[in-house]
């Protein structure tokens, strides 16, 4: 039996399970809100364009207006200042689409802090119990946020400072994208960095890190409780937008069960 076969088998008998990352995209999924000057992206709308009727009597079909970073989605290097001139989400090589993941859960501090960072220490710790991070790899960073994903107000977290989600420090977030192996960074917020990351030196230093260093990014991701410390392949897919700086995206993940 050859290697794709015996992975077909193993999902249809349930020994390889599918995981689904992705948080469903409607009009109420939340979304950055920058304050001003600054410019901001559009929500996810669905407009109609027939349905069964006299505008087409056998089809269902609609436009849809979104930003390239609404909802679950895929940062590419061209998104940031620092990765100006990198890859649009057209360019990914689509071998680097499909990657092995780990998992390290911070969600008890996150209930406990809604500022909490993670820091260098907190990644060797993790290093210890469960093993180096993977080349070529995901570091998924769990905080529980997503369970907060159905309200704007609780998953953006604001008040008169500005949000308070938690996130990655300055000094680990240089250090996971520049002396480490992984590939991406995927988390459950509305972006890669903390809510107080514009405050930060550099001001959001994983966009600014990963993204220069040619890296990718994947936010607004749930069930990420489902997945095992280490040992699952995510298989992230945006839309390979020509000149796109990122791309919502399906993101699922394959578990030995």
């Amino acid at each position: 039996m050859s290697v794709l076969a015996q992975l077909l088998a193993a999902v249809a008998d349930g020994s390889v399970e599918i995981v689904d990352l992705t948080a469903p995209l409607s009009e109420r999924t939340p979304i950055l809100r920058l304050p001003e000057p600054f410019a901001n992206t559009v929500p996810f709308r669905l407009r109609e364009i027939s349905r069964y009727d006299d505008r087409g009597p056998a089809w269902y079909w609609n436009d849809i207006e979104t930003g390239e970073h609404v909802g679950t989605h895929f940062d590419a290097p061209v998104h940031w200042a620092t990765g100006r001139g990198g890859e649009d989400v057209s360019q990914i090589p689509p071998a680097r689409l499909v990657a092995p993941a780990v998992v390290l859960d911070a969600s008890g501090r996150a209930a406990a802090d809604p500022d909490f960072l993670l820091e260098i220490d907190h990644v060797r710790d993790w290093e210890r119990a469960h093993g180096p991070l993977p080349d070529g790899g995901w570091l998924l960073y769990r905080t529980g946020w997503d369970a907060r994903a159905a309200d704007q107000d609780a998953f953006l977290n604001a008040d008169e400072n500005g949000p308070h989600t938690p996130g990655i420090s300055a000094e680990c977030a240089r250090w996971l994208a520049e002396e480490t192996p992984l590939l991406g960074l995927g988390v459950e917020t509305v972006g890669t960095d903390a809510g107080a990351a514009h405050g930060f030196d550099p001001p959001f230093p994983c966009h600014s890190y990963f993204l220069g260093a040619g890296k990718y990014g994947l936010t607004q991701l749930r069930n990420l409780d489902r997945l095992p410390a280490r040992g699952a392949v995510l298989l992230a897919s945006p839309l390979p937008i020509v000149g796109g700086s990122g791309s919502p995206a399906r993101v699922l993940a394959l578990i030995e069960r």
